[in-house]
């Protein structure tokens, strides 16, 4: 789907809900983190059985203004991206429609349903914490070396699983049912525990064998236990260099004062007003704004 034209009101909307680069968008993205931590924290107190006696109807009128502001906004959103198809089903997008979905879905919940099912409409409401990394930037380049590193993760995560079996098989041998290794699946869930260091103690090897197996694990465990965060740091360490690069190549020196300017959208110096070379081209002609 093309885009589609904006009209300058929309145009503007756009640069405040979308951007971060006006005063205006830097406020508003403040105002909407602190809208999501303050309806996520009345979502926690409402869990609390006492609060929810004495104050369920505040938190209940409060869950409503928070979703009519998320509602307000979600639509503005729709109405003023050039494409918004693109939005809606976009990660970010489903992200945002499901934080305002759990409380219209209780709307159709009859009086009589389960409590369980109320519940779990209130607990989907934490999704809106998530619309906190569509705030940052940094959230975005942590997501794009998650996914440039998703193949040698999976290939870590299939060795661990490799290895924990290995090690449950060995123990259900060693151990047997009368130690509390009672099956194959109970052993690999055991060396799971182990091999991540959480070790909740609920079974434990009492032979010699067992427990050497067990020391041997745990030291696997502490090995492995840093190499996904190695992967991940070696491609948040290269986009950080390339973004550097980048940064580097679309530098401009003002002709007039010889002030850097990295903002590539930047089209006049900040400090004197003077034109300012497009990037990758030679600089123009003295050219100042009165």
């Amino acid at each position: 789907m093309s885009h589609r034209e904006q009209t300058p009101l929309q145009l503007k909307f756009y640069e405040v809900i979308f951007g971060t680069e006006t005063a205006a968008g830097k406020w508003f993205d403040l105002a909407l983190i602190a809208i999501i931590i303050a309806s996520v924290a009345v979502i926690m107190l409402d869990s609390i059985t006492s609060l929810d006696a004495r104050f369920g109807n505040l938190f209940l009128q409060m869950e409503w203004g928070f979703t009519v502001l998320f509602t307000i906004e979600y639509l503005t959103r729709i109405w003023c991206t050039p494409n918004r198809r693109a939005y809606i089903f976009s990660l970010y997008g489903l992200v945002d429609l499901m934080s305002l979905l759990p409380t219209y879905l209780s709307l159709l919940v009859p009086q009589t349903a389960p409590l369980l099912i109320i519940r779990l409409l209130r607990i989907l409401r934490i999704f809106r914490v998530l619309r906190l990394l569509t705030l940052l930037s940094e959230a975005n380049e942590l997501a794009n070396a998650l996914q440039a590193s998703g193949r040698k993760i999976f290939v870590f995560f299939t060795m661990v699983i490799i290895i924990a079996t290995i090690f449950g098989c060995l123990l259900y041998v060693l151990e047997g049912p009368g130690n509390g290794f009672i099956d194959i699946p109970t052993s690999v869930y055991w060396a799971i525990v182990t091999i991540t260091t959480v070790g909740y103690g609920d079974v434990t090897p009492v032979t010699t064998g067992g427990r050497a197996v067990a020391a041997v694990g745990m030291l696997v465990g502490y090995a492995i236990i840093a190499v996904p965060t190695g992967i991940i740091t070696a491609e948040l360490t290269g986009a950080q260099r390339i973004r550097k690069m980048r940064g580097m190549l679309e530098a401009r020196n003002c002709s007039n004062c010889s002030s850097v300017e990295q903002d590539a959208h930047a089209h006049y110096c900040r400090f004197c007003g003077t034109g300012l070379p497009r990037p990758g081209h030679a600089p123009d002609p003295q050219e100042k704004v009165e």
